[in-house]
């Protein structure tokens, strides 16, 4: 993949891909407003094209997104929370199977921060609370501590 940035007039910038291209107007929509448009967005799909390989329909999808940042400089992500919105004929478990799906393993923007950024995510499916404030198996930076953990003798 590549991408590239040109400045044209005062903080406005055109961004090119392989594809396409589009405007970034800064301060209108900050860079960092766009990387987090772009990780919400990157989910959002998958929860749209999962389903449909199961011949399964989402509706109403809304995903918010929630993120805390250092307040000193580099002003990184600490936490991201994502809060995933959305109507479907699957029914709870399958609907909670999309979300996780897409964040353990086919969203690659999540997957990218994952190791840095600690990740929780609600599901409200059908109108009903399914999930509330749950921590990515995977996600939550750098030290995760299992604990003691049996196995197996080699």
């Amino acid at each position: 993949m590549k991408v590239s940035v040109s400045h044209k007039n005062g903080m406005r910038f055109e961004a090119k891909t392989q594809k396409s291209s589009f405007i970034i107007d800064c301060p209108q929509i900050s860079p960092v407003e766009y990387f987090l448009a772009g990780i919400i967005t990157c989910s959002a799909s998958d929860i749209v094209l999962l389903p449909k390989n199961q011949d399964k329909t989402v509706t109403n999808l809304v995903v918010d997104g929630d993120v805390e940042r250092n307040e000193d400089h580099p002003r990184k992500f600490n936490t991201l929370h994502l809060d995933y919105k959305f109507n479907s004929d699957g029914d709870d478990i399958m609907a909670a199977r999309w979300v996780m799906a897409s964040l353990e393993t086919y969203c690659s923007t999540i997957n990218t921060i994952r190791d840095s950024v600690v990740i929780s995510y609600s599901i409200t499916h059908n109108g009903t609370k399914i999930k509330k404030n749950e921590k990515m198996i995977s996600g939550g930076g750098s030290g995760i501590d299992m604990g003691e953990i049996e196995s197996c003798p080699s």
